[in-house]
């Protein structure tokens, strides 16, 4: 008997993977939905899946998070191991741990479709199979790809559909944990605004002793700034002022664009770092 081969999709919170949830919803409908679960993420990530779950009509898989069988393994358990090692762009054991390692125990050795939200309009890969063979169990489908999909397309499906967009796209462009060690200075600023006991908390693993550290150097999660200088009022007032310039000049250079619009482009001018494809789509 031929193997039956599963449909699978992952949701990270952000807008490309759930417009490709709805997307794909009535195309595949035996697909499987998951969110792989930090237990750092922010509470209008948490928000967003239960509206996304209600309008798929099926459970989103949350894993990391079994309790039932003792088997939590989110952010903390994996500090635990790593003997306070917090995650850089440099080491990335999060993305390892948290999302690549969960998902493919969750296949396991089934076959199975991947389908992920890459946009015709962007030029990158997903997940790749760790296994070399002429039939890998694990194969990518990328649905934006092969239908021109664009990202005002993404926009237009989520707002026809009545989904819309996360809260958090009022201050922040990218899901992932609060404590993201790729958000922007601006992101950091609207943590501290929106939830100043989040902000804290990650001020906290700042100063987290790092058993591994060779030196006294202090984990910064912004590099060259520590989240206690970045809270300062002057430095908020600067990065401030920086953030509404780059948004006056971008919304005079493309006045058709919608302010969120608008708002992700600045953002994404302000670095050039590449987040992790598996936990920002």
């Amino acid at each position: 008997m031929q193997q039956k081969i599963r449909h699978v999709l992952g949701l990270s919170g952000g807008k490309d993977s759930s417009a490709l949830a709805v997307y794909m919803r009535d195309r595949v409908p035996e697909m499987e939905y998951f969110f792989s679960d930090t237990g750092k993420e922010l509470p209008e990530t948490y928000e967003y899946l239960d509206k996304l779950e209600a309008f798929l009509g099926k459970p989103i898989v949350r894993l990391n998070m079994d309790s039932d069988s003792n088997r939590n393994r989110d952010f903390d358990h994996w500090l635990d191991v790593y003997k306070g090692l917090l995650p850089s762009s440099q080491v990335r054991w999060c993305t390892v741990n948290l999302k690549i390692r969960p998902f493919e125990e969750y296949i396991g050795e089934d076959r199975a479709y991947h389908y992920i939200a890459i946009r015709a309009d962007e030029d990158r890969v997903g997940y790749k199979p760790p296994k070399i063979s002429s039939l890998p169990n694990i194969q990518p489908k990328y649905p934006f790809k092969e239908d021109g999909i664009t990202k005002a397309d993404v926009y237009r499906i989520l707002e026809e559909n009545g989904i819309g967009l996360p809260k958090y796209y009022e201050w922040r462009t990218r899901s992932g944990c609060y404590f993201c060690f790729f958000q922007r200075k601006s992101e950091w600023v609207g943590l501290l605004e929106k939830h100043p006991d989040l902000f804290e908390l990650a001020k906290a693993y700042e100063e987290t002793p790092n058993k591994n550290a060779k030196t006294d150097e202090q984990f910064t999660w912004c590099q060259g700034e520590s989240l206690a200088e970045l809270s300062q009022p002057e430095r908020i007032a600067e990065i401030k002022a920086n953030t509404e310039k780059a948004l006056a000049f971008k919304k005079e250079d493309k006045p058709n664009l919608r302010l969120v619009e608008i708002f992700t482009d600045v953002l994404d001018d302000e670095d050039d770092e590449e987040p992790c494809l598996i936990c920002h789509k």
